[in-house]
């Protein structure tokens, strides 16, 4: 009757229906159908009603901690599918450390101030609100959408302080935000200064790094000649007694036209050789200066042709001066631009030398300062919303874009364009507004990467590098991304020009710009107002409140700090402020998508550098980010996404729990119907070993059925070395935060070690033996044993199934020690097996025996010879090692076979060996289904074996090993 092909597929108890003889086919009320997505939402409900998490850090107190911090997801919009595997894998993390052992408690965050949440405020209720209505309107949107995000993650099943999250927009954490700014300025990290930064005019405001994305963009390419001034110095540069008739021009190529009325130096490469070169246009003699190896395909490029005069070195142009291309069409124009030396100057394309406007470029802006040029010399005519200033000569009041035309239409009136082509490039983009930025120089706020603070310690970049060195990374290519971004950064723009964040509240002289010496003072002070009444403290501030006279002559700093700043100093604020009672710095592990290299895990190790020396996390994980079937990012537009809620309400989160931690989240995680559907499939499988180990030990109580390691059958002892393997080997995978091994592992054991071996052979002794036999409470200690471990390793990754299964099999007494919940358990302590290598190697044997067996078995009953396979006789012939396992299992061995006989023969060499198949010419009992001889035995009950009448009616018959 053990044969699972014909054997009883239910779990009923009592008879069989043919049958007046009893099996023991004991229930379980943990059904087959698991109905996830009807039954979900009420362990959801008990989890909150239970308090369930608070129940989890009362049986961890005491243990050594483990802290994941959360990176604070921003608070707009509904979870999606990124969401969705970010804070699941951050789950399965937190309740795989906590069966480990540890005290590992989860507090969600959510990221609230910033542009996106004020660009909400502006499309529901218009542009120009008053300050305090923008801050008052975007809290109560924030405080909205976290809602809304929380119902989302608690349904996927993630167990957290819900009721207590932490939040960047919380007054305690605003004030300790400010309190971190004071404490960058008073170690010198931050300064004010003029530089281009990434400026989008949608925003109004700078960008962090984080926030810049490329695009491909269509542009006028322009070759713009700037006229000869000091024709003698040029003369001399070139080893001319004087330069040839003509009028002349240094040559630039830009992209960028709109930069032209900014232009205020011109720049060379020192070691490459430019040429003066002779030509004619329009009938008039003119004079070219370019890179001498581009000089044929540019005067191609213009139509024109000439020859060479003579050439020099970049490095004898320095300081040489040129006119401004458009002197003649305006006073404002009429200035010179000097010739620098840079070695950024390529000759790839365009003409071997580069125009210089300071204010819209980082290296034109490098490259003056470094020769010299003062921050109120640098010209800025771009306003914040992309504009020229009204009292910008001929294009005041035009967008840069719009410009464009006009600056083309003035230049070539002027005689000095020489060829305009549109060009495609890829280009900065705004990640919000998806529209062009630039470089912009204004007056902002940085956090220097390369300045020696005022302890005279090591700077921002070197201390964050070597952080990055002590730090783990999973998987390990993160650590060189990180440090490549790190090593190459610019200073961090610390301030925005927006009004829903954390003020830099400083005070400012309103003719020197210098701070107010009391600055570390008036911090602690305005830092307290909020920490009362949050930001809008600063906004309502008199400054006379604080500075008495001085009001007259100071005025209120009118940034706000960068968002990333807010979200990267939660180390400080929520591990080390308002959460510090469930935290520790630093923390164990940071847990992000890819793309946080350049956002949270940066601006994290940065303000962490700056305040500690080191970094806040001992680790770092990076995931994915999901794709379709077919590879294709999700987007509403091609119409291949799929929502979280969705999946839950239709198959269930396990499942959707059970996809994340069987995909490899290092790469793009791949979903879709087809993919769920075998994620499906797998959960049914793990289910119903689930199912079988429940229903196989409904009957069983341990305190008065357990059989000691010592006293239990020898497979029974094998099947509990496996599990405590298999309870290793996934302790070990989920300590490296690997969760598709764990799966595939589960999934394995479940089909192969247990259902395609250990408990395919265990329904006979299960079923047919004596209730009470020792040879059927062993085989249910064994199922005990496993069903523990198998619940514990699986409850990460299935939380709903697991708790369910849980309340069925845990036994009144165990439910109410585990204080109702499996989160609050432990990995499984088996008992010592003092034989376990040798139980694990000699199994591995015998189940390499039983796949050749199974097969010819197969061929027989394929060829009609046989039903199943208890109609068949075995006959095998094995050497060495093979020989003695097989024989030590004695009259036992049929059973592992699933025959109703089987004989084993020592043969002398591998090459004898061999297996026979015999059908059985003797009756069939009608109860264990086994072809025997002595059927029938007792007339009393002649459909019986005697192994049947002696399990009944005897005393039980005897088994050993299987």
């Amino acid at each position: 009757m053990s044969d699972t092909k014909n054997g009883p597929k239910g779990a009923k108890q009592g008879n069989k229906p043919d049958s007046k003889y009893p099996v023991n086919m004991t229930d379980t009320a943990f059904p087959m159908r698991g109905d996830l997505a009807k039954r979900e939402p009420g362990w959801v409900k008990q989890w909150q009603d239970k308090k369930i998490y608070e129940r989890v850090r009362k049986a961890a107190a005491g243990r050594p901690k483990f802290i994941l911090h959360d990176g604070p997801p921003y608070a707009n919009g509904d979870i999606h599918l990124g969401h969705a595997v970010n804070k699941i894998l951050k789950d399965m993390v937190v309740k795989s450390r906590t069966m480990a052992g540890f005290d590992a408690p989860y507090v969600p965050g959510w990221d609230c101030h910033g542009m996106p949440i004020e660009i909400q405020i502006e499309k529901q209720f218009g542009k120009n609100l008053p300050t305090a209505e923008v801050l008052q309107k975007a809290r109560a949107y924030a405080l909205e959408q976290i809602d809304r995000q929380r119902a989302g993650f608690i349904r996927l099943g993630v167990l957290g302080e819900w009721d207590n999250p932490y939040m960047t927009m919380a007054y305690g954490n605003e004030a300790d935000e400010l309190r971190a700014l004071g404490k960058l300025l008073e170690k010198g990290y931050v300064y004010r200064g003029l530089k281009p930064v990434n400026w989008c005019f949608d925003c109004g405001s700078a960008l962090a790094e984080a926030e810049v994305e490329y695009q491909d963009k269509r542009d006028p390419a322009i070759d713009v000649g700037f006229p000869f001034a000091e024709p003698e110095k040029l003369a001399s540069a070139f080893g001319l007694s004087a330069l040839p008739e003509g009028d002349g021009f240094i040559v630039i190529w830009t992209t960028t036209p709109w930069t032209i009325p900014s232009n205020q130096a011109l720049n060379v490469h020192p070691e490459v050789t430019y040429a003066l070169v002779k030509t004619e246009k329009d009938g008039k003699a003119i004079l070219l200066i370019i890179a001498k190896d581009q000089a044929e395909s540019v005067l191609a490029r213009y139509k024109l042709e000439g020859e060479v005069v003579a050439t020099t070195e970049g490095a004898k142009l320095e300081g040489i001066r040129f006119k401004h291309p458009l002197h003649a069409a305006d006073a404002f124009y009429d200035r010179l631009s000097p010739v620098y030396l840079a070695d950024y100057v390529t000759t790839e394309s365009g003409t071997g030398v580069v125009h210089s406007a300071p204010a819209y470029g980082l290296e034109d802006f490098q490259s003056c300062k470094a020769h010299g040029m003062k921050d109120d010399e640098i010209l800025k005519p771009v306003m914040g919303d992309g504009r020229f200033a009204s009292t910008l000569p001929l294009f005041g009041g035009m967008t840069i874009w719009e410009a464009s035309k006009p600056i083309c239409s003035a230049l070539t009136e002027a005689g000095a364009l020489f060829e305009l082509k549109m060009f495609d490039h890829s280009y900065m983009h705004c990640w919000r507004h998806k529209t062009p930025i630039v470089y912009r120089a204004t007056s902002q706020w940085f956090a220097g990467m390369d300045l020696t603070p005022k302890d005279g310690g090591p700077t921002l970049r070197e201390t964050a590098l070597a952080g990055i060195d002590e730090t783990k990374f999973f998987p390990d290519w993160g650590q060189a991304r990180l440090h490549g971004m790190i090593a190459n950064r610019p200073d961090w723009t610390l301030s925005r020009q927006r009004q829903w964040g954390v003020p830099m509240a400083f005070f400012i002289h309103k003719e020197t710009g210098a701070l107010h010496p009391r600055t570390p003072e008036l911090l602690e002070q305005v830092a307290r107002l909020i920490e009362a009444k949050g930001i809008d403290a600063w906004h309502e501030l008199d400054p006379r409140e604080l500075l008495g006279d001085d009001a007259e002559t100071y005025e209120k700093n009118r940034d706000t700090l960068d968002v990333w700043f807010d979200s990267g100093t939660t180390h400080q604020t929520v591990l080390r402020g308002s959460h510090a009672e469930q935290s520790a710095f630093p923390a164990d592990l940071y847990l992000e998508g890819s793309d946080q290299h350049r956002g949270w895990f940066h601006s994290s190790l940065l303000t962490s550098s700056m305040l500690n020396g080191k970094p806040p996390y001992k680790a770092l994980l990076t995931h994915g980010f999901t794709v379709d079937e077919n590879g294709k990012k999700m987007s509403k537009s091609l119409g291949n996404t799929m929502a979280p809620q969705k999946i839950s309400d239709t198959l269930g989160a396990d499942i959707l729990r059970l996809w994340v931690a069987s995909t490899d989240y290092t790469g793009e995680l791949s979903i879709g119907e087809e993919i769920l559907k075998r994620v499906t499939e797998s959960y049914r499988r793990i289910r119903n070993t689930l199912r079988f180990l429940l229903a196989n030990t409904s009957d069983f109580d341990p305190a008065q059925h357990a059989v000691p390691v010592a006293g239990m059958l020898e497979i029974d002892r094998y099947a509990m070395a496996e599990t405590e393997k298999l309870q290793q080997d996934i302790a070990a995978h989920f300590e490296r935060y690997e969760f598709h091994p764990v799966v595939a592992r589960l999934q394995n054991f479940c089909s192969e070690d247990l259902g395609g071996f250990y408990l395919d052979i265990l329904k006979d002794r299960l079923y047919t033996t004596g209730v009470d036999s020792l040879a059927r409470r062993s085989a249910q200690t064994a199922l005990w044993h496993i069903a523990h471990s198998l619940l514990r390793v699986m409850a990460p990754i299935l939380s709903f199934t697991t708790e369910e299964a849980w309340a069925v099999f845990a036994g009144e007494k165990a439910f109410a020690d585990s204080d109702e919940t499996i989160f609050t358990q432990t990995l499984w302590a088996f008992p010592e097996i003092a034989d376990r290598e040798a139980l694990l190697a000699k199994y591995a044997l015998l189940r390499a025996v039983r796949t050749d067996v199974t097969k010819q078995l197969e061929e027989v009953r394929a060829s009609g010879a046989i039903g199943s396979s208890l109609q068949a006789e075995l006959a095998l012939k094995a050497a060495g090692d093979k020989y003695d396992a097989l024989a030590s299992l004695d009259d036992d061995l049929k059973f592992v076979f699933i025959t109703s006989q089987a004989s084993v023969e020592k043969a002398d060499d591998a090459a004898q060996e061999a297996v026979t198949v015999t059908p059985s010419t003797f009756d069939k009992c009608e109860r264990c289904w086994h072809y025997r001889r002595d059927v029938g035995h007792d007339a009393a009950h002649p459909g019986l074996c005697a192994r049947c009448t002696s399990n009944l009616f005897g005393g039980g018959e005897p088994r050993r090993f299987a």
